[in-house]
């Protein structure tokens, strides 16, 4: 058993009377977390009954049940139950009309502010606007928009309808966005002409005219006003759309509308770095459910928080952040450069705006601990981060710098949550999860489908139905699909393809993902720990390791290459010594590179992770093309470079 990192926070005192997990474990006959998780996994129907009305879930017609059915796939959550996510999101217009729901920040234009009654009209007007062009329920509605206030006022009003919403950032390339809305066949497009990002306008309107001609059951394109350019086709101002005279979509009739808790919400897309990405269809039931869990529960949100995540409408961390209005909370939303005109930017945005829950991922978090960087808390309670595995330095860090504790979350868009993370009543460790969430039976196995032991790393399971698993995966009508991408390994369990290693006091560790394992002569390591020690040694920017293995069939160690992107001005020999020097005192002889390379860059997704089984793939003779969809990637040609080098290897 490795050895634990030391406890940077603990839980005050009084945590148990003065959060709401604590009032909630209190009310069921529990003082202690590991009797209250045990209970939110053995008794689902218990557990997710009296979690819906703790943290507020508003039926129309209540559910027969929480949970019908327990063997995955196949189990239905709240039969009967129906509901609107839109309605929650927009319950606090009703008591606090008058307070800030919504702040934007964006450096194509000036900070806006919405507050809950305004938020609520733009809703409502839009909502009018949609169904007065057709739009209703079951029409998919697809955007092409940053993270602003006219893309989160279009999603609830999409909602509000019971039309089914899915977005992509305006990032993505044409062929990533036509190979994740052709699947669905929308109706109405949102788009933007463009965006800046730093000093550099990028224009997206010849982006968006190829989308738009490669839906052929598009009926509308409406257009955001962003920016000083226009887009060149016949559009739809979003301008007008917020004109309309209305208190609702129809006179006398009921919104928003009623649906059944497994009509869908949204549809998100996988990372689709290979092949064609996965269409995951999530429900109003399970998301309201699950988000109101998270939010009330473990981030302790309500009326008196404000909530950042840092996200693009790509990835699942947009969806999770807006669900913060389910709790009453206040959300800040951000386009645009992280980094500029610096790092500190969006922690000095935090502080002004006062953001007690600031999230982010773990690459940004280690990046602002190289720079050195000491920003002030401000009226921050909690730091999120997700992305990827933050290393023990990066939660002190964050411990030393600003003196709150680290919710260390990992899930996916396969749940649009996490099943692992923070509570308010749970101590944080450097370098560990906190512990498994409300509901998520979540336990590490070994290859035969035996629970590992306490310290044993094996694969990330979960044994138990969550609500906010896919409804279904779009245009998978016998269920093959859903069964191949998450229970072709242990049958009617979930395999989610990390390493986890589990402790007694329920933390745990997260090590990397299970197909991008390091095994060199029997000796398993998780990337997440190399990469740890890798990007701690001075001059290294950033890091990616692969292994190849032996091919002989004598059980060699194969080879194991990392590439380095190199900090300015830092030499590689001098670099490649010190990583030698650090890797053989800190993890084992056996994980020494046979090559250390220096490359331009790192290739990652949109959503911040490395590529390592890609440029595996291409360094073992895969065609570029189906080793990775550039289009799917944060800087498309960060995989030239390495194409370049596989064929000079060669």
């Amino acid at each position: 058993m490795t050895e634990r990192g030391e406890i940077l926070w603990s839980p005050p005192a009084d945590a148990w009377q003065t959060t709401a997990i604590g009032r909630f474990a209190e009310a069921h006959g529990f003082s202690e977390y590991e009797r209250l998780h045990a209970w939110s996994v053995n008794d689902l129907e218990s557990f997710w009954t009296a979690a819906n009305a703790f943290t507020g879930v508003r039926w129309r017609t209540a559910p027969a049940r929480a949970v019908e059915g327990s063997t995955m796939p196949g189990v239905r959550w709240f039969p009967g139950g129906e509901l609107n996510y839109a309605e929650h999101a927009l319950a606090a217009a009703a008591d606090r009309p008058d307070d800030v729901a919504v702040i934007a920040h964006s450096q194509t234009r000036p900070r806006l502010e919405l507050t809950w009654a305004e938020l609520d009209d733009q809703v409502r007007r839009v909502a009018a606007a949609l169904a007065e062009l057709g739009v209703g329920r079951g029409d998919r509605v697809a955007a092409y928009a940053p993270n602003i206030p006219e893309t989160l006022v279009a999603f609830l009003a999409t909602a509000s309808l019971g039309a089914v919403w899915s977005s992509c950032a305006p990032e993505f390339g044409v062929k990533a966005v036509i190979d994740r809305f052709a699947q669905i066949e929308p109706v109405a497009l949102i788009a933007i002409p463009g965006y800046r990002y730093g000093a550099k306008w990028i224009d997206r309107r010849s982006e968006v005219t190829a989308v738009a001609a490669a839906l052929p059951t598009l009926r509308h394109v409406i257009e955001i006003e962003y920016g000083e350019e226009s887009l060149d086709l016949e559009t739809i101002s979003f301008g007008d759309l917020l004109a309309t005279e209305s208190t609702g979509p129809a006179s006398g009739a009921e919104w928003p509308v009623a649906v059944p808790a497994d009509h869908p919400l949204y549809i998100l897309f996988s990372s689709g770095t290979t092949g064609l990405p996965k269409a995951i269809v999530h429900g109003h039931g399970g998301i309201t459910a699950e988000h109101l869990k998270v939010h009330v529960l473990h981030n302790d949100l309500g009326p008196g928080s404000r909530m950042f995540w840092f996200s693009t409408t790509g990835w699942m961390m947009w969806n999770y952040l807006v669900s913060a209005l389910l709790a009453g909370s206040g959300v800040v939303l951000f386009d645009g450069d992280p980094g500029s005109p610096d790092l500190g930017a969006l922690w000095e945005m935090a502080e002004a705006e006062q953001v007690t829950y600031f999230g982010t991922s773990a690459p940004f978090l280690m990046a602002c601990r190289r720079a050195g960087l000491a920003p002030a808390r401000g009226a921050l309670e909690w730091v999120g981060s997700t992305a990827a595995p933050l290393p023990a330095s990066g939660f002190r860090w964050v411990a030393e710098t600003l003196g709150v504790p680290v919710s260390s979350i990992s899930g996916g868009t396969d749940i649009c949550s996490a099943f692992v993370g923070g509570a308010p009543v749970l101590p944080v460790r450097a370098g560990e999860i906190p512990g498994s969430f409300l509901g998520a039976a979540v336990e590490a196995w070994d290859p035969d489908g035996k629970r590992c032991p306490a310290g044993v790393t094996g694969e990330f399971v979960v044994t138990a139905p969550l609500p906010s698993m896919p409804v279904a995966l779009w245009g998978d009508a016998d269920g093959s699909a859903m069964r191949k991408a998450y229970f072709e390994d242990y049958p009617g369990v979930w395999r989610h393809g990390d390493w986890l290693t589990s402790y007694d006091d329920g933390g745990c560790v997260i090590s990397g993902r299970s197909d991008a394992t390091l095994n060199r002569g029997g000796v398993r390591l998780g990337t997440s720990d190399f990469y740890a020690v890798v990007e701690s040694v001075p001059g290294v920017a950033d890091s990616l390791v692969v292994h190849l293995e032996d091919t002989t069939g004598e059980g060699g160690l194969g080879e194991l290459i990392l590439f380095v992107a190199l900090a300015e001005g830092a030499e590689l020999d001098e670099v490649a010594h010190a990583i030698r020097a650090t890797l053989r005192g800190e993890l084992s002889p056996r994980h020494l590179p046979d090559a250390i390379l220096a490359a331009p860059s790192i290739p990652r997704t949109l959503s911040g992770k490395k590529l390592e089984v890609p440029v595996k793939r291409i360094l073992l003779g895969a065609a570029p093309d189906a080793a990775a969809s550039k289009d799917s990637l944060a800087d498309p040609a960060s995989l030239d470079w390495y194409v370049a080098h596989a064929d000079r290897a060669r």
